[in-house]
């Protein structure tokens, strides 16, 4: 979520004598009240819709990414329906409630249409398919509502506010206070009170044994993703008087919210309610505390400015020390879940030559171009080395990542300052890759000790945090406005010249993965990646291979994020955001996961579809959720796994 704090001025210091810190709080005992209260009543908000997700990830095994769209949803239909029923008592609570409940019917159907279908998929491929909701749900809200923010009536008879302490507080907020810890205990007696939900708890610590022994999984999955939706969607409809209903509002929820559900362990609903009541309380002390400001080195630092990150920062220290979470309970490895790839193969020599052709027929493709193809090239040859480099680790090295992006940035703002700073645009383009690798070196070393959704969500702390610095460090990043005039070389002023350094790095990069993934350490990472233990065993130390592996892919994507800058003259915190990151996963899992070409395909098609559809549509979301979808379900092994299928069945048939 991004805020926008008041910049407050440095700290005096003596003439001749350094900067020293110089705080200033103006954090009274009644303000502290008042901003408690405020984390309260947002905890309450966030728990709604983190304990929906918590319950549908502990049974289904889903990340469910369009649950922040399910909270939009509900707010958008909560403002639609309290207008249609009135603003009286009856008519804002009834118009309320049937949000919810029309959000949870919405995802029952989303659960028995699509996602009873990938099941047996890989996880990643469900992440993708709820990822592509995302997209349509976005766009259906901007074809339905609008673009402009729509704010809700105030709740009939808690419009007005009392005094604490001196101060007012909303009588809303007061509601929402209760209601956080009302639905904790209305939950804890539907999974421990009731036969349904003991067959919620019975599937969530062994879903395999639950369903052996005839439990009804197909009627148990709908039924907890229908509790989960309708959750989301009543967390999403009590908003509507406190904040306006914007399209931008999923992705801003569900960053929260999965910092709660991971926080407090996955699955677990009073984890998921300790922790939203710390983030809720902490991101609320942080602005209370704003006003003071701590100046050192020449940087000026408010601490409003940690409501930015400061959820992040607490996920990254809670799973480094408990890596399942507050209350969460370490994950055994489900049954069936332990199969590991077939044989690491080289190619064929067909598949050498045809791959040796492709390379041919992009160095001639400026001969025949015009200077917008050739910029959309430049484009494709980045994203498809950004794309292998999160292959790396994902494919062959077993580990997800959801902050890849992070590196990226880090090499396109290495790039550009150190351009900025008079180093030659050469030497800039040969430096910057090593700043990414250092910063995946650093967090890497934590990462690699997780695995899991806690291990990807580890990665994303530590991606927003770099992305939180970069944003807000205005003297030396340019802050929010990011840098420009940031342009290649004289030789290479021209988009061919340019476009032939982008295809010699990209593909050298491309290549030196390639010949990586078939090295010594290649097959170490791939051992690592299917038996730790027996790897172990035979004397190879995972951990640090990993880690090596986590390194070296983030010099190729601090590659491709130099490349990047000096291709585009600026650059920008987008560089390295969470959307960033997300597009880097659906690259890798359109292409298709077992095969490092699939990644290079999947940036191709998908950077190609996101120009193309973009300039057709105002409504583009929609349609490349669409056609992600459509590639999800009938290519569910992506589509250089689709080929290589086709390719083993005719060599067999021969």
């Amino acid at each position: 979520m991004q805020y926008a704090p008041s910049r407050l001025g440095r700290g005096n210091a003596l003439p001749g004598t350094p900067q020293q810190k110089s705080i200033e709080p103006h954090l009274s005992l009644s303000a502290f009240l008042v901003q408690l209260l405020n984390g309260l009543a947002s905890a309450s908000s966030l728990f709604l819709v983190a304990a929906g997700l918590s319950i549908i990830f502990g049974v289904t095994r889903i990340v469910n990414f369009a649950h922040g769209s399910l909270y939009m949803l509900g707010t958008y239909i909560a403002y639609s329906l309290v207008k249609v029923f009135g603003g009286g008592m009856l008519g804002f609570w009834g118009g309320v409630l049937c949000a919810g409940i029309a959000v949870g019917l919405f995802g029952a159907l989303v659960e028995r249409l699509l996602l009873r279908r990938l099941y047996h998929a890989p996880e990643l491929l469900q992440l993708l398919a709820t990822f592509a909701l995302v997209l349509i749900i976005r766009d259906f809200a901007l074809w339905t509502w609008g673009a402009e923010d729509l704010l809700g009536p105030r709740a009939p008879g808690l419009g007005g506010a009392i005094d604490i302490a001196g101060r007012q507080f909303p009588e809303y907020d007061l509601l929402l206070i209760a209601l956080g810890p009302l639905v904790l205990g209305l939950l804890w007696l539907l999974l421990t009170r009731t036969r349904w939900g003991t067959l919620v708890r019975a599937a969530t610590e062994d879903r395999e044994m639950a369903g052996a022994l005839g439990v009804n999984q197909a009627w148990l999955f709908t039924s907890v993703f229908a509790l989960g939706s309708f959750l989301a969607g009543l967390g999403g409809a009590i908003q509507i008087p406190r904040e306006p209903a914007v399209l931008t509002m999923d992705l801003t929820i569900l960053s929260d919210v999965f910092v709660v559900v991971v926080v407090g362990g996955m699955g677990s609903i009073p984890g998921a309610f300790l922790a939203a009541v710390i983030i809720g309380v902490l991101k609320a002390m942080c602005i209370g505390i704003g006003i003071g400001n701590v100046s050192a080195l020449g940087i000026d630092f408010s601490f409003s400015k940690l409501t930015l990150v400061v959820e992040f920062i607490v996920m990254a220290v809670v799973l480094v020390i408990r890596p399942w979470g507050l209350l969460g309970r370490q994950q055994s490895i489900p049954r069936g879940a332990a199969s590991v790839e077939p044989p690491l193969y080289l190619p064929p020599p067909a598949l050498l030559k045809g791959l040796a052709a492709a390379l041919l027929m992009l160095a001639l493709l400026p001969l025949f171009s015009d200077r917008y193809t050739l910029v959309l090239l430049t484009d494709i040859l980045v994203f498809a080395l950004f794309a292998v480099s999160l292959h790396f680790i994902m494919g062959p090295a077993g580990m997800h990542s959801f902050g890849h992006a992070a590196y990226f940035g880090l090499g396109a703002y290495a790039a550009a300052l150190l351009f900025k700073h008079a180093v030659p645009m050469e030497a800039a383009l040969l430096l910057a890759p090593l700043v990414g690798g250092l910063g995946a070196l650093v967090f890497g070393w934590f990462c690699v000790r997780l695995s899991g959704v806690y291990l990807a969500m580890l990665t994303l702390a530590f991606a927003q945090i770099a992305w939180s610095v970069v944003y807000q460090w205005d003297a030396f990043t340019g802050g929010s406005n990011g840098l420009v005039g940031i342009w290649p070389a004289n030789w290479l002023a021209s988009k061919t010249a340019f476009y032939y350094l982008a295809l010699a790095l990209c593909a050298g990069g491309v290549i030196l993965l390639w010949r990586i993934v078939f090295s010594p350490f290649g097959y170490a990472l791939r051992a690592g990646r299917d038996s730790p233990l027996r790897a172990d065993a035979i004397g190879i130390d995972v951990r640090r291979q990993q880690w090596l592996g986590f390194a070296l892919a983030g010099v190729l994507a601090g590659l491709a994020g130099a490349v990047h800058a000096f291709s585009k003259g600026s650059i920008s915190p987008d560089t390295l955001s969470i959307p960033r990151s997300v597009d880097g996963l659906v690259m890798v899992l359109m292409g298709g996961i077992q095969t490092l070409t699939g990644a290079v395909a999947g940036a191709a098609l998908f950077t190609w579809l996101q120009d193309s559809i973009a300039r057709q549509t105002e409504f583009w979301r929609a349609l490349l959720g669409g056609i992600i979808l459509f590639l999800v379900l009938a290519f569910p092994q992506g589509i250089a796994g689709f080929i290589r299928e086709r390719w083993d069945a005719r060599k067999d048939a021969e």
